[in-house]
This record gives C-alpha cells, sequence and structure tokens, in this order.
C-alpha cells in the first residue's frame, strides 16, 4: 500500500492536513485516529480530529485538522481499516511547491536554489534559516518556518537561494539552553552560531559564480534571514560587504560577536525587525542600541521594526491573555511571521535598492 502526506508551508512552518492511501477500500472516518507527537523539551503525544474519508478512483483520502508532519505522527485504524499502521517512517511526504528549488551542492555547501524564467541577469535573495533547520537533508530549511518557498512565490522574477548551515549545538541531541536565562556576556559559544564566517564565504562564492556566469544582477543581491539566521545575515553582510545591496536581519541572534558587527556596518543599508520582546530578553536591547550607534555614525539606512503585541497577536502570536510570559516570549521569537507578509513594506523596501558602486 503507497502512502502519501500531503503538505505545504504556511505561517506556523510545515503543515500537513491529507493522508493519500493508494488502492484501499473505502473506510469510515470513525475506524482511523491521527497522534500527534508535540513539545520541544517536554514531548507529548495530542490527538488531531478526522474531518472526513474519502474515496477517489483508486485513492482514498483522509483529510485531517492541520498538523506538522515534521514531528512523529501515527495513523492506525480499527475495523475495516485495521491494516493501516503509517508513521512518519513508513510515508512520502508531499511538499507543495518544493520542486520550484532544484536541489545542489557546491563548494562545500548544501543549498536549494529556485530560478526565474529570464534570460537577463536577474536580482538575487539569500534566505538564512534559524537554528531549528540546521543538519544536512538539504530539505529543511525550505520547511521549517514561513521562508523560502514564499519569497519564490513573491518574487518569481528573482532567484531566490536557501543554503542549510551544519548541525551544531542546537541539533546535537543536548538539552537546548534556556534561552530566558542565556547572558549576552556569554552567548558567543562555539558550535552556536551556525553560519561561520568560513560558511558564508563560501556562500557568497557561489552568489560570485552566478554574477560572473551572467545570471545575477551584481547591484541587486540581497540577505535575509531570521533568528540565528538573522545573526547570519549580520555576517554575510560584514563577509560580503562588497556583494549585498542591503540586508534584512529578522529577531537576530546578538551575542557580543553579532553586536559588533551591527556596530560596524556604518555604510550598510539594513532593516532590522523583531518582537518588542521575545525569549532572549536582552535581544532587543542590544539590537536598539545597534541601531542607535549607526545613527548616530551618520547611516540613514540603518532602519529598526519593534513589533506591538498587537500587531503579533493579529498574526495569531500570543493571542492567550492567560499564557504565562516565559511561552508568550517564545510565541514571539515568530515574528519573522509579520516580516515575510511584507508589514511595514520592510520586504519592499529590501528588494528595491540598489548597491551602488
Amino acid at each position: 500500500m503507497m502512502i502519501q502526506v500531503n503538505a505545504w508551508v504556511g505561517d506556523s512552518g510545515l503543515t500537513a492536513d491529507t493522508f493519500v492511501l493508494k488502492n484501499h477500500a473505502a473506510i469510515r472516518p470513525e475506524e482511523v485516529s491521527l497522534t500527534v507527537q508535540v513539545g520541544f523539551v517536554e514531548k507529548k503525544e495530542i490527538n488531531i480530529p478526522i474531518l472526513s474519508v474519502q474515496r477517489q478512483e483508486n485513492a482514498l483520502y483522509i483529510q485531517t485538522e492541520p498538523f506538522c508532519p515534521a514531528n512523529e505522527f501515527r495513523l492506525t485504524g480499527t475495523g475495516s481499516a485495521s491494516d493501516i499502521s503509517v508513521q512518519k517512517s513508513n510515508a512520502t511526504l508531499h511538499i507543495q511547491d518544493e520542486a520550484l528549488f532544484e536541489k545542489k551542492e557546491e563548494n562545500d555547501v548544501l543549498y536549494r536554489l529556485y530560478s526565474p524564467a529570464a534570460a537577463e541577469a536577474r536580482p538575487l535573495i539569500l534566505f538564512l534559516h534559524g537554528g531549528g533547520e540546521c543538519g544536512a537533508d538539504n530539505l529543511t530549511q525550505l520547511t521549517g518556518t514561513l521562508g523560502a518557498i514564499h519569497l519564490a512565490k513573491c518574487y518569481p522574477e528573482m532567484y531566490v537561494m536557501a543554503p542549510q548551515a551544519p548541525r551544531g549545538m542546537l541539533n546535537s541531541g543536548k538539552p537546548m539552553p534556556n534561552m530566558n536565562q542565556m547572558r549576552f556576556a556569554t552567548s558567543d559559544t562555539p558550535g552556536m552560531e551556525g553560519w561561520s564566517r568560513a560558511l558564508l564565504g563560501r556562500v557568497c562564492d557561489l552568489i560570485r559564480q552566478m554574477i560572473a556566469a551572467g545570471k545575477v544582477n551584481p547591484k541587486r543581491v540581497y540577505v535575509i534571514g531570521m533568528s540565528m539566521g538573522g545573526g547570519g545575515t549580520l555576517r554575510a553582510l560584514s563577509v560580503g560587504a562588497d556583494l549585498f545591496a542591503a540586508g534584512a536581519p529578522i529577531c537576530p541572534t546578538m551575542t557580543p560577536d553579532t553586536y559588533r558587527i551591527l556596530c560596524g556596518l556604518t555604510h550598510t543599508k539594513l532593516w532590522i525587525s523583531t518582537a518588542y520582546i521575545d525569549h532572549t530578553l536582552y535581544r532587543h536591547k542590544y539590537i536598539v542600541d545597534g541601531i542607535m550607534a549607526l545613527k548616530d555614525a551618520g547611516n540613514r539606512d540603518a532602519h529598526l521594526t519593534l513589533y506591538s503585541p498587537e500587531e503579533l497577536e493579529a498574526y495569531g502570536l500570543a493571542t492567550d491573555p492567560e499564557m504565562p510570559l516565559a511561552a508568550k516570549f517564545g510565541a514571539n521569537h515568530a515574528s519573522w511571521i509579520l516580516t515575510l507578509h511584507n508589514e511595514h513594506g520592510i520586504l519592499s523596501w529590501l528588494t528595491e535598492q540598489v548597491r551602488e558602486d
């Protein structure tokens, strides 16, 4: 029996709601149940409601409420469906729009590339994922959060490059550090940066090769990333100071290293966006200080947006008034959803910049 799970990448990241079972007899909705494992630290299983079961030609379509198929899940049946036992390990995930991106490995870099249908040199957006998408599957950087696929659909006339950073401390199997208790002074931890200067140098070289081949417009190369990728965006603006027209770091990881880089971008066009506060409690303090330092140094192209509670709630973030503060700050971290939906015109600003010689 062939089993397919249909999924897409939405505001909450990878989302699925349909199981497709080929060559299976009709069953009733009450004969199947779906459980999904949730929780980042303390894991538990929750039941996902089955909405309908329909048979079309030789396939059975089981529609459920949306869930994240990146987590462990189990679809089981009883009665006439007793032969159904679907797990993440034995299902094929079909991700809508994944095929827009070509899978590549060059210069010791794993990456995905969306290429526009154009004969002349086009702009390029470099997308840097967050810490949760590190790895070596050359896929999770597309599916872990709203990001590269969304950008390709918003700007089909531009290249979108999405490299993947290797696994570090964030994906080592060790317990996650308590972000609410991290201290700025000791936050430059080896393995936490993900987007190292060496890796970003190789990524920039790939873009330069595309420029040399006449594919990419050298005056319109942009970089955007969130969280760890926001810190990576700051590093990229330093490593590729001659390459990028502008950058848009979203909730960037702030450490002594990235703060020093930020304060040094005195001739760089950038727009930082983040929540008024999130799970790294000191993040916005150093972002504000850095942007003010740039303005004091005369950089009129250094912009900052701190999303208010009301703006975050409009996108379903931290809407429960009874939510504990730690959970609220964690929910606020997904402020990239607002930026990628062009709140305050940040994406429009980014993609309209032209590098000056």
